[in-house]
Formats: structure tokens, C-alpha cells, sequence
């Protein structure tokens, strides 16, 4: 193979992860971020309170976050199928990574939650502040640092998991390898996937951190 051949097909392989990383990114993390904040305001005596709903969700959360990634994928190709009206390619593989970027994303934003100091969300009670104020004013504007690593680490771990649907048909990367660097025995094509997957992940971790400090409060101060 041609070292332009080469170069071709990374980048579109490239270009199939970056939209796989992204929507699932984009999706899952909107669904998931409410999810999360429930689930770290709704315990006895808190903004929510609604503790049997909270551990019921929370079961969920840790039964789909306990599944293999790559198991999961092969357990839902109907419904993926029913959504994308295939199972293979670009788009089919952007359902199971969305569905497993909601529980890892929300149990993230449950801990950056937690972490905010409870003397301001009393503070913000005793001035009358409603529930809903208090989440947007005070925890998420709290917790847009942690936030912003949880939403980095996420970005890093989809993609390892968007490298993995590659196993199953299901394009980017990880595909590339797998049908060029494994079934064709070409250990350049394996090697120069695994590359620019490590400059891929270098790359969202970098930026993710920088922005994780621009948003860091005692950042600014100094």
C-alpha cells in the first residue's frame, strides 16, 4: 500500500471517529448531565428529596455502567437496528457509545456535585433561593471545573470505545486497524492507528485541562 493510500485512509478513518466521539459526546452528555445532578441532590433531606427514586436510578446507572462496552454493543443491535435501521457503520455505532457515555457522564457529574461545599447551598436557601436556583447559580456554577474534567475524561474514554466498535463493523480507527493493521497483516497501518489515537487522546486531554483552569476560580485570582 502506498504511503498516499495510507495517509487517505487514516484521515477518513479520522474523520469517522471525530464524529462518532462527538455526537455521542454531545448526546450523552446532555442526557446524562441532569441524570447526575438527581442523582447527587435527591437523597433524604436534600434539594430533590426523593430517595427511592434516587436508588433506583442508581441501580441503573451501575447495572449499565458495570456491562462490558463491547458486550453491550452486540446486546443492543435491535434496538440500534430499530434507531439507525442498520447495525453496522458510522451511525449504528454512535447509539451503543451514546448509551454508554449517559451513566459514566452522570455518575461524574454526581461526584463534581457532591463536592461543592454545603455551607453554600445553605447560604443560598437561607436567601430564598428556590431548588432550581440553587442547582444553576450555585452547584453547576461551582462545579464547572470538575465538570469540564468529567466531560474531558468522558471524551477520552469514548475514545477507546469508539477504537472498540471497530471489532463489531463499526468504522473510525479502530475498524482501520483491525481490517488493515490485523486481518491484512500490516503492522505499519496497526502502528500508525495506534499513533493517532494517542495524539488524538493527548490532544482532547490538553484542551480539556486548559479549559478545566480557565474556569477555576482561585486560576483566576492568581
Amino acid at each position: 500500500m502506498s504511503l498516499e493510500m495510507m495517509i487517505s485512509l487514516i484521515l477518513k478513518s479520522l474523520g469517522q471517529t471525530g464524529q462518532m466521539v462527538a455526537i455521542s459526546g454531545l448526546l450523552g452528555s446532555l442526557i446524562g448531565l441532569p441524570i447526575g445532578i438527581f442523582l447527587a441532590t435527591s437523597g433524604k433531606g436534600e434539594l430533590f428529596p426523593a430517595p427511592t427514586v434516587n436508588r433506583i436510578i442508581g441501580l441503573i446507572v451501575n447495572a449499565a455502567r458495570s456491562t462490558p462496552f463491547i458486550i453491550m454493543v452486540v446486546a443492543i443491535i435491535p434496538f440500534t437496528r430499530l434507531v439507525t435501521g442498520t447495525s453496522i457503520g458510522t451511525n449504528a455505532a454512535i447509539v451503543p457509545l451514546t448509551i454508554a457515555t449517559i451513566p459514566f457522564f452522570a455518575r461524574l457529574v454526581e461526584a463534581a456535585i457532591r463536592e461543592i461545599d454545603k455551607g453554600l447551598i445553605e447560604a443560598a436557601r437561607a436567601m430564598g433561593a428556590t431548588p432550581m436556583q440553587i442547582v444553576f447559580k450555585v452547584l453547576l456554577a461551582e462545579a464547572r471545573p470538575s465538570l469540564m474534567a468529567a466531560l474531558t475524561m468522558t471524551m477520552v474514554s469514548l475514545i477507546g470505545y469508539s477504537a472498540m466498535v471497530g471489532a463489531v463493523g463499526g468504522g473510525g480507527l479502530g475498524d482501520l486497524g483491525i481490517r488493515y493493521g490485523y486481518q491484512r497483516f500490516m503492522p505499519e497501518m496497526m502502528l500508525a492507528v495506534v499513533i493517532v489515537l494517542i495524539v488524538l487522546v493527548q490532544f482532547v486531554q490538553s484542551a480539556g485541562d486548559a479549559l478545566a483552569r480557565s474556569f477555576d476560580k482561585r486560576n483566576r485570582k492568581n
